[in-house]
């Protein structure tokens, strides 16, 4: 629908029963060769479900490592990529009810102050979706929405304690830099969260690095959530704020 859609703005007239095509159908002119579509960084083979946001899917066969590569990572956004990413720069604050004083913390200073390595499997709510019969909406997963990588950051739990985190916190929300698609500033492409019992689990991470490298951009450098168990979208990328709330 979104590809008939742009190609009716394309035309400048509605494309004439476009509501009698079958689901799965590609129009000629939108039918290009999948090389078209590859991603820096992302194996040939990784099968685009959508560009606008980026959602990529891992065939099956790839799957056969114990850690996931980098470049057979899936890849599940809600909006665009951030842009002009400045590590050195980099920020993020801690705040909400349930924390004293709101406190900012740049890469450099995470790093220094705590340190933890896990091996964390992550996987999209809708992974398998295809299957689902009767047919979902959402981005029609196969089996590719998972991976399993060595991440490398600090414990939420620990930055938490930090801040001296309050008996009264009940969950935390998250906030990242990635853009709306509308690129309005004003509005928040995604934000998730958990309670605070799974945030404070020794395996919930604030991550840098996967597999000993930098984390690729478009699976959330360089900052993000780590929290295996839960679906992927509890996980935020790009991430600048964790809100500890009381309520």
């Amino acid at each position: 629908k979104a590809g008939l859609a742009a190609m009716s703005l394309a035309l400048g007239s509605k494309v004439v029963h476009a509501n009698e095509m079958p689901a799965g159908l590609i129009p000629t002119l939108l039918d290009q060769p999948q090389s078209d579509f590859e991603l820096p960084g992302k194996h040939p083979d990784l099968v685009v479900l959508n560009d606008k946001p980026w959602n990529v899917e891992t065939p099956a066969h790839l799957l056969d490592d114990d850690i996931t590569p980098a470049d057979k990572f899936f890849v599940r956004n809600n909006g665009l990529v951030p842009e002009n990413i400045d590590v050195d720069t980099w920020e993020l604050t801690i705040d909400g009810e349930s924390i004293p004083e709101p406190i900012t913390f740049s890469i450099v200073q995470l790093k220094e102050l705590f340190k933890a390595y896990y091996q964390l499997t992550l996987e999209c709510g809708g992974n398998g979706r295809a299957e689902f019969n009767p047919p979902a909406k959402g981005n029609q997963w196969s089996t590719g929405a998972v991976a399993c990588a060595s991440w490398t950051g600090v414990r939420l739990k620990d930055v938490l304690e930090y801040c001296k985190v309050k008996s009264d916190a009940v969950y935390i929300g998250y906030y990242g830099k990635d853009l709306h698609l509308s690129r309005n500033p004003q509005k928040v492409t995604i934000s998730r969260g958990v309670p605070i019992k799974k945030a404070l689990e020794d395996e919930t991470l604030i991550a840098w690095a996967m597999n000993g490298e930098d984390i690729p951009v478009l699976n959330g450098h360089p900052l993000r959530l780590v929290i295996g168990g839960w679906p992927a979208s509890v996980s935020g990328k790009g991430l600048t704020r964790i809100s500890v709330r009381n309520i």
